[in-house]
């Protein structure tokens, strides 16, 4: 099964941009949407219904905003939508998706930058987030997590570590909670396979960030340990143009 993660930054000027024809030459088993920027009464019939796909939506209550979405070959068993709190479940941040052989979360984290309290709102969905991800794990299921995190982990996940130090994104309170995903049992399976630098998956679009690769590896696909030998591949499809972030793909053996 391959898997693949991508924030759009707006899925309707994705679609602007090649999308649909994108998804069709691409073809993963399962796409994972971040940032659809999409109300129910706002999404087109063309984004609903993508042959052979089924879809499946988690809208924000504030229209135009955050958002993400499911395109699955095969259906799955079920799509879970709360988080069991208002406060997390009203910005459509989520989707909790049970094939059977694992669950899949496609998660939009908040972005820290704008606040204060949007930063306090982001350690608080990380840290609920990840009661969810041990109970699962608890429950003797296997989980593969992806989307954006909105946080760089390493300085080999950034270009400008040092400028950046003080920056949301890459504070050091946020990726001291990564570094507690993974020591409650998960794996960041793009570096199972690929330790080298310059490896990103967002860029400015700000004084051609892109070009000269000045970029942060904000997407992820982390796995639980016990999933891991089931996984054969995990990349970063860095060619792929039509959003400030570009997609990441994972091939799981199941």
């Amino acid at each position: 099964m391959i898997i693949v993660s991508w924030n759009v930054n707006g899925l309707r000027a994705a679609a602007r941009h090649g999308f649909v024809e994108w998804l069709a030459d691409a073809s993963p088993d399962v796409l994972c949407v971040q940032e659809t920027k999409l109300s129910a009464d706002k999404l087109p019939p063309e984004l609903n219904e993508i042959s052979p796909y089924i879809s499946r939506f988690s809208f924000a209550e504030r229209k135009g905003y955050s958002g993400v979405a499911l395109y699955s070959k095969t259906p799955p068993e079920s799509v879970e939508t709360t988080f069991g709190s208002p406060e997390f479940d009203n910005e459509g941040r989520h989707q909790f998706i049970d094939y059977g052989d694992f669950v899949l979360a496609n998660i939009y984290f908040p972005n820290g930058r704008m606040s204060k309290e949007r930063l306090d709102y982001k350690l608080a969905y990380y840290d609920a987030f990840l009661k969810f991800a041990d109970s699962v794990r608890s429950s003797g299921r296997n989980l593969v997590i992806c989307g954006d995190v909105n946080t760089a982990h390493k300085e080999i996940d950034i270009a400008r570590p040092k400028e950046n130090a003080k920056t949301s994104g890459f504070l050091p309170i946020e990726r001291e909670w990564m570094d507690t995903l993974l020591g409650h049992g998960f794996v960041d399976t793009f570096r199972m396979f690929d330790e080298s630098p310059e490896q990103y998956t967002w860029w400015s679009q700000r004084a051609r960030a892109r070009e000269r690769n000045v970029g942060w590896r904000l997407d992820y696909f982390f796995a639980n340990e016990e999933l891991a030998p089931s996984v054969k591949r995990s990349w970063i499809m860095a060619d792929v143009m039509g959003s400030d972030h570009c997609p990441i793909a994972l091939e799981l053996d199941v």
